[in-house]
């Protein structure tokens, strides 16, 4: 059974920063792109970081370039998401995405993924 569970949400103030991480069990993580999404109340869910499964490529939302950063630890199966300068508008539920595709992490579309965690929520306020 494959599982994947994000931890390190909390509420943070404007500026300040969080690292969220991603454990999988059940699949042979070093195989797998990982992705990280968010999805604000009443919006759709949206695409922040990927990262292919060897490293080698990431990709950015333009929202987030500059300020957050993806990375990986196959040897511990854990997918991480460091955000800085964090914003208001970066509050959301965040989710990280596994895909087993040559070039996954890199796709924008959620449909792309096959397995997901259940999320963790961040809270940016004064």
């Amino acid at each position: 059974q494959v599982q994947l569970v994000e931890s390190g949400g909390g509420l943070v103030q404007p500026g300040g920063s969080l690292r969220l991480s991603c454990v999988a069990s059940g699949l042979t993580f070093r195989n797998y792109g990982m992705g990280w999404f968010r999805q604000a109340p009443g919006r759709e869910r949206e695409f922040a970081a990927g990262m292919t499964w060897n490293a080698g490529g990431t990709r950015y939302a333009d929202s987030v370039k500059g300020r957050f950063t993806i990375s990986r630890d196959n040897a511990k199966s854990t997918v991480y998401l460091q955000m800085n300068s964090l914003k208001p508008e970066d509050t959301a539920v965040y989710y990280c995405a596994a895909d087993e595709s040559s070039v996954g992490g890199l796709f924008s579309n959620p449909n792309r993924y096959e397995y997901w965690g259940q999320g963790t929520q961040v809270t940016v306020s004064s």
